[in-house]
């Protein structure tokens, strides 16, 4: 789904929080094809093919596609998510990445399509009803380039629409020429199709993406077939018999909340995925640099535990080390490649604590530990919850640093914020061979006042079953922070199931400015065997200072955090798109406000008063940029404690006033909710918001 519409509706239609209506996507259609979809010839089944079946037919009776394809979930590269329809979408790329593949061991890690998405054709076909591709990006055709990247030992995918036209509108869709399409498609050797769902003009979704399998099938070329209907009609219900995988959701992107929101609805999903018919929670984000590399690794970790198919969605010429090496994590690959192919069931997921477990063909259990919270928060579940059997002891391998310990049956950690650890959890007979499972952690850190002292206590348990020996803890801070130990910061010996704690005192460098700043938690033992262990903890810690005294604009003051259900919080501008600085001025009820806010539903943005203020105001409401679409409700709560609320408001609103008590509190929190219908188009501006002092 490549939404293509003005800009403040591209944006609203790019949220990704639940699969989006195919009446906001594309054009209203009719019932009836057009004359264009309904021509002979091009579209119709040969004589010997059997005709489309009608609407409701059952997909269960139906002739599968070739069998054996798809065993476990396709991995590749599709270039939508990091060119779009621009001009770096041409042949010299589609060729560098394939070269890419092999020279970076990505074929070997088991990436194997390469794939084309909208705008590889031009906006007509030609006499004979055929598709053309477009000469100034692919000058030699698609056969040549299906050519070049077979010869490199890989496999081309292409795309079209189950519509009149794509979703750019750049080219011409299938809808009625299914089975001349996929004659050509086979003609020029494609192994993969990526079948949209822009431009259906009404047509029954079964009826449409049965008809273009029935048109794969006929051309006897094996061709994965990838449904990309974005979950509007539950496709995990009807179509095992029909694709290879399907789209559960909408669109994802480059932000946080969307990959959080794909994962929440493609998660609960688990029964329908299997060897040859996987759900599909959209392409990769991974390197495209709108999110840091702690939740690219929880992206990437969660899609592999969810055995979704693993396209890589950024330009590979242009990637990072760092991004490589996510993406070629093979025993992160393993789980997702794993041919029982069982996708991971939730165990756990209050408070942004998520767990999950994931069987797998040896006997292992793949275990994840996801915080989706803003904060280290610690996370914990046991072997046998995970579904594992009784034993004495358990090999814990983590996946991402490549090591092994063992557990008594405890696997706990605290995840930093965004944060996923993956560990492969066996039972073994020689679990003494490897050195104990150690936890550290932290309590929650409040902000530190500049000019003032806090407390921290640190603990480090044994999860395992043999003693951890020379056990020594540290916490460094900033340079010029003052961080002293008050207890205790090493052990000779740490027994299984014991713990040590240790308080510390910590003060900021005068004269730091407030904001974000990081502490570090270093846990340094030995097991039985000699073998040593180092680990390490980024601890966020917030420095703040109270407003100045007077009346100050809450956009000209730093706050101690910011979430938001699509893109960024701004400052001055609404929320506008997933990128910072993309926003308009605010406008609400076609009033324009020059201060203010712009957040979108489900959002919370957290100021420091230090007790310092009396009062907070603004004029609330959402974002003209949506139209008369959207709607939330806008409250301000000080120290855990509603204060203040505005009742629903829709885009068809003038703005309204709000205003708090928040005397004596120390933090305040402004917060916008969804009022139960939906997270689309909330764009939610707290315009003029000031606080008195």
């Amino acid at each position: 789904m490549h939404p293509h519409a003005p800009l403040t509706t591209r944006r609203a239609r790019r949220r990704v929080v639940g699969a989006l209506s195919a009446a906001f996507l594309c054009a209203a259609g009719v019932t009836a094809l057009p004359a264009a979809a309904r021509t002979a010839g091009t579209g119709a089944a040969p004589a010997a093919e059997p005709a489309a079946r009608p609407a409701g037919a059952a997909a269960s009776a139906a002739p599968r596609l070739p069998d054996g394809l798809a065993r476990t979930p396709p991995m590749g590269f599709n270039n939508w998510n990091s060119t779009h329809c621009g001009a770096d979408f041409n042949e010299a790329m589609i060729k560098g990445i394939a070269d890419l593949f092999v020279e970076k061991g990505l074929k070997a890690a088991g990436y194997e399509y390469v794939n084309l998405d909208d705008c590889w054709a031009r906006k007509d076909r030609d006499a004979n009803g055929k598709l053309v591709p477009d000469t100034t990006r692919f000058p030699n055709g698609i056969k040549a380039l299906a050519d070049y990247v077979h010869s490199k030992g890989l496999k081309l995918g292409i795309y079209t629409s189950a519509g009149t036209t794509t979703c750019a509108r750049a080219m011409p869709g299938a809808l009625g020429h299914e089975y001349s399409d996929a004659r050509q498609f086979a003609d020029w050797g494609v192994d993969y199709l990526k079948y949209d769902n822009c431009n259906n003009q009404g047509v029954d979704a079964k009826q449409r993406y049965t008809t273009m399998r029935d048109a794969l099938k006929a051309t006897g070329r094996p061709i994965v077939y990838s449904i990309c209907e974005w979950g509007e009609n539950k496709p995990w219900e009807w179509a095992a018999d029909v694709g290879h995988l399907w789209r559960t959701t909408g669109d994802i992107g480059d932000v946080w909340d969307s990959v959080v929101g794909i994962f929440k609805e493609n998660a609960p999903l688990a029964k329908y995925a299997g060897p040859g018919h996987w759900n599909d929670p959209d392409m990769l984000e991974v390197g495209n640099g709108g999110m840091t590399d702690t939740e690219y690794r929880s992206h990437f970790s969660l899609w592999s535990m969810m055995a979704a198919p693993l396209l890589i969605g950024t330009d590979l010429r242009k990637a990072s080390q760092a991004t490589y090496d996510i993406l070629g994590n093979r025993e992160i690959i393993g789980l997702d490649q794993d041919p029982l192919g069982k996708q991971a069931e939730v165990l756990k997921s209050a408070g942004g604590r998520w767990v999950l477990s994931k069987p797998l063909a040896d006997g292992d259990r793949a275990v994840a530990l996801f915080n989706e919270s803003d904060r280290p928060q610690r996370i914990t579940t046991t072997a046998r919850e995970a579904g594992l059997p009784q034993a004495s002891g358990y090999r814990l391998r983590d996946l991402w640093k490549h090591e092994d310990t063992h557990t008594a049956g405890e696997i706990a950690a605290t995840v930093p914020a965004h944060g996923t650890l993956v560990y492969r959890v066996s039972p073994d007979r020689r679990w003494a061979h490897y050195p104990p499972a150690v936890e550290t952690g932290a309590d929650g850190i409040e902000p530190i006042e500049v000019g003032k002292e806090a407390r921290v206590a640190t603990l480090t348990r044994n999860l395992g079953r043999t003693p951890a020996f020379d056990v020594t803890v540290s916490l460094k801070g900033p340079q010029g922070w003052r961080v002293e130990p008050v207890t205790s910061t090493g052990s000779p010996a740490l027994p299984p199931d014991k713990e040590l704690v240790t308080a510390w005192k910590i003060a900021p460098l005068a004269g730091t400015k407030p904001g974000a700043y990081e502490l570090t938690l270093t846990t340094d033992y030995r097991s039985a065997r000699g073998q040593r262990v180092t680990h390490t903890l980024p601890l966020p810690v917030f420095a703040v200072q109270a407003p100045p005294a007077g009346t100050s604009y809450a956009s000209d003051l730093p706050w101690i955090t910011a979430t938001n259900g699509y893109g960024p919080v701004e400052r001055d501008m609404s929320v506008g798109g997933p990128r910072a600085g993309d926003g308009t001025p605010i406008r609400i009820g076609g009033a324009t406000y020059t201060k203010g806010l712009g957040a979108h539903a489900p959002s919370e943005i957290t100021y420091y008063t230090g007790g310092q203020c009396s009062a907070f105001s603004a004029q609330v409401g959402v974002d003209d940029e949506t139209g008369d679409q959207g709607s939330v409700g806008f409250e301000v709560w000080a120290d855990g404690q509603r204060v203040a609320e505005s009742g629903k408001l829709t885009g068809k609103d003038p703005a309204k006033a709000i205003s708090a008590q928040v005397a004596g509190a120390s933090t305040v929190r402004l917060v916008v909710r969804d009022v139960g219908d939906g997270l689309q188009y909330d764009h939610a501006d707290w315009a003029d918001a000031r606080f008195s002092c």
